[in-house]
């Protein structure tokens, strides 16, 4: 449960993330009084936060360098000679990208419920090993439907990371403070697509090497490098306050009581160790503003992975080279990491969603409405430069997407469920995406920009929804009494109604 917390100017801080906490109400939990309650932005919470980022994200982020580049690297492939050696058509190759999406999809909600029932470093583990021992077998398959079943392996032992990364992280984190480390841990994306045309540049060399075509290496030398750094994570990746190792034992009380304060109850920290139960799963599925929330999803999943699969094609288009197709993708990329960690700093400093998920999506709609207007074999250098467009604009507001939603479900089962099911549901938006840029309406690709376009539009009207429903929810709740409040409920009782709770506000 989260409690509306009270910050320095006497009005409400959406539970979770308080930053600057005079008053918070607690007192009358035991261990939890004012004097005890450290402040976010001292000194010794910016040290220990510092020791937890630099044990926690560089590990997330080269995690999801690799995931990113092992779904990603078949565009790279296809350049590199792929389809020609197999001998696939593009109806062909496009469904070799959709069957990836199916299985990713299916597995991500019961993959969140193992997480909570083992060790996250040791699911993660298995994960790893997993997709990168298909990734290498890829390397090696002789026709299309060796491809189909890789591709399909592929999307099953993927399918837990993302999510298990994303609520690992909430666990760390106060509410406020978890958009900022998303954005670092999902920039890999940006790296990842960038770094995938650097490698397959280089990769791409060792044509004949072995015997073995260069879009082969590419697999095998890329599968290798994620079943290595796979095999460390037992040892490599925390996974939870209590059992880090490179904290004190002072440390980690801290970082536990900054939780409980972020939770708004002393309760809160024990719940977390609760058993599965169905009706966490029930009231994920009943939860219509997920379902909102998905289509800001679909408008990241099914752009992204639109471009991600195009892109190196499009910009061969423009009369460059393979080669440096590959490397012309490396600066769009960039940007779009960048863009990514600036809109997410500025919405944990601003202590809010919803304007900084439209604005970086009006940016992607301008670009696309641009890229569907544009002739472009008369202006390539104007169709590249809208391109940049594209991953400044949607990899931002999937990071903003997925903290709003993780803000605001209570309690923690139903966060992990509820946040699996939104990435589940979301990334079925993949399937979409890799379908739209069809080959024979190279170069205009009307389809592709055209659906892009308007699945930007709908995320943009979603977000808007949520942010006026999310409103009139705090606004109904800020005129109860929370005396009455805690007269008539017991704090298990408001702990079992979670964000359902009369006390809890919603991050707006």
């Amino acid at each position: 449960m989260a409690k509306g917390l009270i910050d320095e100017k006497g009005d409400h801080v959406e539970t979770g993330d308080p930053i600057h906490v005079e008053t918070s109400g607690l007192s009358d939990h035991a261990g939890l009084d004012d004097s005890n309650l450290p402040r976010y932005d001292d000194k010794e919470t910016r040290r220990i936060l510092r020791r937890v980022d630099y044990r926690l994200l560089p590990m997330l982020t080269l995690l999801y360098v690799l995931a990113f580049l092992d779904r990603g690297n078949i565009g790279n492939a296809k350049v590199a000679g792929m389809n020609k050696d197999l001998k696939l058509t593009g109806t062909q190759y496009n469904l070799a990208l959709t069957v990836f999406f199916f299985p990713y999809a299916v597995f991500e909600v019961p993959s969140n419920i193992v997480l909570k029932l083992m060790r996250p470093s040791w699911w993660i583990c298995i994960l790893m090993v997993s997709w990168g021992v298909v990734m290498t077998l890829q390397g090696i398959v002789q026709n299309y439907n060796g491809l189909i079943v890789t591709r399909t392996m592929l999307g099953l032992a993927e399918s837990g990371f993302f999510p298990a990364a994303t609520y690992l992280l909430t666990t760390w984190y106060c509410r406020f403070e978890v958009q900022t480390r998303l954005s670092v841990f999902f920039s890999a994306a940006s790296m990842a697509g960038a770094f995938s045309g650097l490698l397959a540049f280089a990769i791409e060399k060792m044509d004949g090497v072995g015997g073995e075509d260069g879009w082969r290496w590419i697999f095998i030398l890329e599968g290798i490098l994620t079943t290595m750094v796979g095999c460390t994570l037992p040892w490599t990746l925390p996974d939870s306050p209590e059992t880090a190792s490179f904290l004190s034992v002072a440390e980690k009380d801290f970082i536990n009581r900054r939780l409980v304060q972020d939770a708004g109850t002393s309760a809160g920290r024990v719940r977390t160790r609760e058993r599965f139960q169905w009706r966490y799963l029930r009231a994920a599925l009943a939860d219509w503003k997920i379902y909102f929330a998905v289509i800001i999803y679909w408008g990241n999943s099914i752009v992204l992975y639109a471009f991600t699969y195009a892109a190196p094609s499009i910009i061969l288009e423009l009369g460059y080279t393979a080669a440096q197709a590959q490397l012309l993708t490396i600066p769009i990329y960039f940007l779009g990491a960048v863009s990514t960690i600036f809109f997410s700093v500025l919405a944990d400093r601003h202590q809010t969603r919803w304007p900084f998920i439209v604005a970086p999506f009006s940016l992607a709609l301008v670009g696309l409405i641009g890229l569907l207007a544009v002739p472009h074999p008369h202006l390539p250098g104007l169709t590249y430069a809208f391109l940049f467009t594209i991953p400044a604009g949607v990899y931002p507001p999937l990071i903003g997407c997925l903290s709003w939603v993780g803000n605001n479900l209570a309690p923690t089962w139903k966060r992990a469920i509820g946040m699996a099911l939104l990435i589940s549901l979301g990334n079925l938006g993949g399937a979409i995406g890799s379908n739209i840029f069809l080959a024979n309406q190279a170069p205009h690709y009307w389809l592709g920009y055209g659906i892009a376009t308007g699945i930007v539009a709908a995320a943009i009207a979603s977000t808007l929804v949520l942010r006026v429903a999310y409103g009139l929810l705090n606004k109904k709740r800020d005129l109860l009494d929370e005396e009455e409040v805690k007269a008539q409920y017991t704090e298990d009782e408001l702990l079992d109604l979670g964000d359902k709770s009369p006390l809890y506000r919603y991050v707006v």
